[in-house]
């Protein structure tokens, strides 16, 4: 049992970039934006937004089942195995591609849904001095992780 949830009121999710479950981008941050929510302390965060939407269809898992089975307080290892057993097979050249495109995903290509969310929120969240290149650069800059 992970007893680990964070607590999103006072620290950061793990980057989208972070790879250590089941080997994709996006994951791990779902992951603690589900735990926090089902202990109450995902605060501002938003556990089944539309980036871990992206990640979610991709792998082929409905919301509702993930944040079922995260309810069980299953380990990263657990988790990692279930979305294993779970998710749409994969080889592993998709994966790649699939994690690369998301790294490399520039704001220009998104819908324009997201697009026009960002707009506003860069400004409001993101430091002048920094520069945003890709969409994972906005929660690293506005977490402090670059």
């Amino acid at each position: 049992m992970d007893t680990q949830s964070l607590d999103l009121t006072k620290e950061f999710p793990r980057s989208p970039r972070d790879i250590s479950i089941a080997g994709y981008v996006v994951a791990a941050r779902c992951v603690d934006k589900c735990r926090a929510l089902l202990s109450e302390t995902v605060g501002e965060y938003h556990s089944g937004c539309p980036l871990d939407e992206i990640w979610l269809d991709f792998v082929g898992i409905k919301y509702k089942a993930f944040k079922k089975f995260v309810a069980t307080g299953a380990d990263d290892a657990a988790i990692s195995e279930w979305i294993a057993t779970k998710a749409k097979q994969k080889n592993s050249r998709e994966v790649i591609a699939w994690n690369n495109k998301m790294r490399d995903k520039q704001i220009s290509k998104m819908s324009i849904k997201l697009q026009e969310f960002l707009e506003e929120y860069i400004p409001q969240n993101i430091p002048e001095n920094k520069k945003v290149y890709v969409w994972f650069d906005v929660y690293d800059i506005e977490e402090k992780r670059i």
